[in-house]
């Protein structure tokens, strides 16, 4: 599907965007003082990220997403078109805030205080969905989270067979809000305690990944990817399927890894790879991210990817 406008192939990418904004004490903390520190500000938000990561190595991208006419909101339109997704047809809430998360982490890095100002998550319309029906009609994939279980029933049934909807649940609490939706979706992308929630089948062994892969399949959903953390990533598809697991990666920070596996799908899918090359080049992703402190490394890239595959070391079952 493409581009109704430039006949260019796109994914769609349809979520919250967050502002994180973090405080970190370099002394003792204190209530009710002021402690000398530093203060981090990025953009995060889950879908947001995956967004970013596919614009990053290359997949033309559009993100449909919540923001206030604050100054916050506008510097993230900016971000947008300066990695190169593309943001311009989000909902804009005037007089409200961008979703915000501001926290204030103690000396050992512990969280002491947190305010989460996320209530425009919730603004979303049926009415603006509709109104960027074109948009999500003409996508070759959507991306969704499970953040507004509602908007998600209605994006799904409305527009089924026009666009190929991909799952990543976020929590075992949302999984368990959405798993009556699963049958919409193309492919999902659950972690090991998501995807028992999901089928409500326990995973101890491989016969249990296989079989919860298997139900998975009977749903409808075409492609299935369960993370298994250190032990790598469970695959199938009904003709292939494997489990495929990196050995010697750095990891500095694990924030971030989930979403820019699930952009590498988005990477695979437009470019026709085998199902596992698809996986190899979204694990790539993943090592590239949790290797940096940063949620997405910047220096995220085709090029780095492709070393990664390169000099990492596979094990296949």
């Amino acid at each position: 599907m493409q581009d109704c406008l430039s006949g260019q192939k796109y994914i769609l990418v349809f979520g919250a965007s967050v502002v994180d904004m973090f405080g970190f004490c370099n002394s003792s903390y204190k209530a009710c003082d002021s402690i000398p520190g530093k203060i981090k500000i990025s953009f995060g938000g889950v879908s947001r990220n995956i967004a970013e990561n596919m614009a990053r190595v290359g997949v033309k991208t559009k993100f449909i997403s919540i923001i206030g006419d604050d100054e916050i909101g506008r510097s993230m339109l900016t971000h947008s078109l300066k990695i190169g997704y593309d943001m311009r047809n989000s909902l804009v809430l005037e007089g409200r805030s961008t979703p915000t998360y501001m926290a204030v982490l103690d000396e050992s890095g512990e969280m002491v205080s947190a305010v989460a100002d996320l209530d425009s998550i919730s603004a979303m319309t049926t009415d603006f969905i509709d109104s960027k029906a074109p948009m999500i009609e003409n996508a070759a994939f959507t991306f969704l989270d499970a953040d507004d279980p509602e908007n998600l029933e209605y994006l799904l049934t409305k527009f089924q067979g026009k666009t190929n909807f991909i799952l990543d649940p976020i929590s075992s609490t949302k999984a368990e809000k959405v798993k009556h939706l699963i049958k919409y979706f193309h492919t999902i992308k659950p972690n090991r305690v998501e995807a028992e929630v999901l089928s409500g089948i326990k995973i101890n062994t491989r016969e249990d990944l296989e079989k919860v892969g298997s139900h998975f399949l009977s749903l409808g959903i075409k492609n299935v990817f369960i993370s298994l953390d250190a032990d790598g990533i469970y695959y199938t598809n009904g003709v292939e399927s494997g489990t495929l697991k990196a050995t010697g990666v750095t990891v500095k920070n694990v924030t971030g890894a989930g979403d820019s596996f699930v952009a590498g799908l988005g990477f695979g899918y437009m470019h026709d790879l085998p199902i596992k090359e698809t996986v190899k080049f979204a694990m790539a992703m993943s090592i590239v991210t949790i290797s940096h402190e940063e949620t997405i490394h910047p220096n995220m890239g085709h090029e780095l990817i492709q070393e990664i595959i390169a000099k990492t070391n596979w094990n296949e079952n």
